[in-house]
């Protein structure tokens, strides 16, 4: 068979890549001065001269080429950066430089291409414009402006409009039903039934916005559109398919929140969780005494004039966030994984094991308490990924990487039913190749998913 040819550019930058991979730091650093618009140039398999330099721990090449601008945030096609590459091949020297490189987009913990990682519930519309939430008069303007958008709650879970239902198993996208003023006006007249809260102006204005801000801005309007959470339980959606023939409230099924599209994940996670808080927090924790909603929404005040939580700062008065680690927790051979099952998961389901981080704890060690209390597993270095909101009710999952120092399993029966080693070769197949006929994974939704396929990226075939 006769060999591909290559055009000139092609010529060079396969030199530029045979230099870095053999070490030859003389010949690169003279290419380099006179050919630096090649330093990030990528082969047919998307490797750069710092990912070979990388592969083969060749520590002088690699520092020549980040002084001359050749950039560690670039991905292959497997998705690794040459720091993940540095690191799967144990080249600790080589990993410590690119770490600390002064020319890189991001910190090192950050995932691959120096960008924080966008989980599901994690974006959002909405600017929180947390700075307005004490100020009475703007609020109820904003309140009955004829654009600010209401969505509505019923027992924690939201309108939602769609073609159909949709099946939770598919995971079919809904949207928020998004309700104007004139038609929760009935609502908010009873303010005794409802909790309502600010959770923020739009970051972009709709088109279907544009033509009433217009005018309210040639009025003296700010032109921000608001929106506001209100949560009425038991109220009947019929009063709304006049105007949203579909709309329905969500199904209180398991998981049912992952339905929602992307865009508007976030929005539902910051207002579940506060209403939430609401319902659980509406007598002071500290005398019993019945409290009243202030800030927005974002603060409760104990009605009791000489309540010690009157003076200083106490966390009571504010909605609660609740800390959990999860994490992926890796074999010392580093080709394994281990994922555990508790009793409540579908069949067949394995996730990473999780659990809430306690008073006084810090993350690292949380992680490698609740891996040995679960699984009986010990852990060594533990390694930031990725965090995301979980509205079920408020918690703060933070995704972590965990490095085992044993292997032994003694699964802890009040914990877990089940927790084995899988393969990378058996992730894969489950997640790329959508073999599932041995066991299952959380859904994409879910950041257990994602460290998951986060691993995957660091440790494919190179």
């Amino acid at each position: 068979m006769a060999a591909v040819q290559r055009n000139p550019k092609q010529e060079m930058v396969a030199e530029l890549h045979d230099l870095a991979a053999r070490g030859d730091v003389v010949k690169l650093a003279a290419f380099i001065s006179h050919s630096a618009s090649l330093a990030n140039e990528t082969s047919e398999n998307g490797w750069t001269a710092l990912m070979y330099g990388a592969r083969n721990g060749q520590f002088d090449v690699v520092k020549i080429l980040l002084e001359n601008g050749c950039d560690r945030a670039v991905i292959n096609k497997s998705g690794q950066t040459a720091l993940d590459i540095a690191k799967f091949w144990g080249h600790k020297h080589v990993a410590n430089l690119l770490s600390n490189a002064k020319n890189v987009h991001g910190p090192s913990f950050l995932p691959s291409g120096g960008a924080e990682q966008e989980n599901y519930f994690n974006k959002t519309i909405l600017d929180r414009f947390s700075h307005k939430r004490a100020d009475l008069d703007w609020l109820k303007l904003k309140q009955v402006e004829p654009f600010t958008v209401y969505i509505l709650f019923s027992n924690l879970y939201p309108l939602v409009c769609s073609s159909s239902a949709g099946d939770i198993s598919t995971y079919s996208k809904i949207c928020l039903c998004r309700l104007k003023y004139e038609d929760v006006k009935e609502i908010l007249d009873k303010p005794e039934k409802i909790t309502v809260i600010f959770l923020g102006v739009e970051k972009q204005t709709s088109e279907a916005s544009l033509k009433s801000l217009t005018n309210h801005v040639l009025k003296g309007g700010d032109g921000l559109v608001s929106w506001f959470a209100l949560e009425a339980d038991g109220i009947s959606v019929d009063q709304f398919r006049g105007k949203h023939p579909t709309c329905h409230i969500l199904s209180s099924a398991r998981l049912s929140l992952l339905q929602l599209v992307d865009e508007e994940a976030g929005v539902v996670a910051q207002a579940r969780s506060v209403l939430a808080w609401h319902k659980r927090y509406g007598f002071c924790p500290t005398c019993g005494s019945p409290t009243k909603i202030e800030e927005g929404g974002y603060k409760r005040t104990c009605l009791k004039d000489d309540c010690s939580s009157h003076k200083g700062v106490h966390n009571t008065s504010y909605p609660r966030v609740d800390p959990v680690a999860i994490m992926l927790v890796i074999h010392p051979d580093g080709n394994q994984c281990l994922l555990g099952r508790k009793k409540v998961f579908p069949a067949g389901t394995f996730s990473c094991l999780a659990g809430f981080i306690e008073p006084g704890e810090t993350i690292e060690d949380g992680v490698r308490r609740e891996v040995e209390e679960e699984s009986g597993v010990k852990v060594g270095h533990v390694h930031y990924v990725s965090c995301q909101p979980w509205p079920m009710p408020s918690s703060l999952m933070i995704g972590c990487l965990a490095e085992a120092v044993s292997t032994d399993i003694h699964v802890d029966q009040n914990e877990i039913e089940e927790a084995r080693w899988f393969t990378s070769q058996q992730v894969v197949d489950v997640l790329v190749k959508g073999e599932q006929t041995s066991f299952f994974v959380p859904p994409r939704q879910t950041i257990a998913h994602q460290l998951i396929k986060h691993w995957i990226g660091m440790n494919a075939n190179l």
